[in-house]
């Protein structure tokens, strides 16, 4: 089964950070996300089958990838950490939300060049305007601890009941002021995704 997928519209949202009450950075901290709405094809009823909608969702995941990627510059050898979530609205299940793994995950990692670690991940079903957590960790190494972080994704009028908010996000750096040990990323050295 194929269906063309309805784009309501999509929201990008980058932060420029100075400080965070520490010394001011050298270089300021670029962090974002970009969301895509679109019309849930399932929303209301119990849908068995859902795998088409994952494959035609990859062009998509790919434009969220590149317009967030342009937002933050368009140097994909900047881009330290990323992660993605779904916000799946009330007349859906929150299965629908899991459709944005590959979709989303593959084509942003696919659109970085090396990125070895999985993209975290948050989907849950919510009202509109709904806050989603985007989880976010290194691209190379998920237990870079320095950046083990998270950015806010909301939009006031989203996800309608019948529709998903798809959203991805990246940052150009770890935590500004980060300073509690763990693995850092001039020590990564496995190259497998976690260390």
């Amino acid at each position: 089964m194929t269906q063309t997928l309805d784009i309501r519209k999509t929201v990008l949202c980058v932060e420029e950070i100075n400080h965070d009450g520490g010394p001011r950075l050298a270089t300021p901290l670029l962090k974002g996300w970009c969301a895509v709405i679109l019309r849930n094809p399932f929303a209301g009823r119990h849908e068995p089958e859902l795998m088409w909608m994952m494959e035609a969702m990859k062009p998509i995941g790919l434009m969220v990838a590149e317009k967030l990627l342009a937002g933050l510059g368009g140097d994909s050898a900047r881009i330290e950490a990323y992660g993605k979530g779904g916000l799946v609205g009330a007349a859906g299940e929150l299965e629908h939300g899991a459709l944005w793994h590959v979709a989303g995950g593959y084509a942003m990692r696919g659109l970085l060049g090396q990125a070895l670690s999985i993209v975290p991940s948050m989907t849950k079903v919510g009202p509109m305007g709904a806050v989603l957590d985007l989880p976010i960790h290194h691209r190379n190494a998920a237990y870079v601890r320095s950046h083990f972080d998270g950015i806010t994704a909301t939009v006031p009028d989203a996800p309608r009941p019948d529709e998903i908010l798809f959203a991805l996000a990246m940052t150009t750096g770890g935590r500004p002021h980060a300073r509690v040990g763990g693995l850092v990323q001039d020590a990564i050295s496995a190259w497998d995704g976690q260390r």
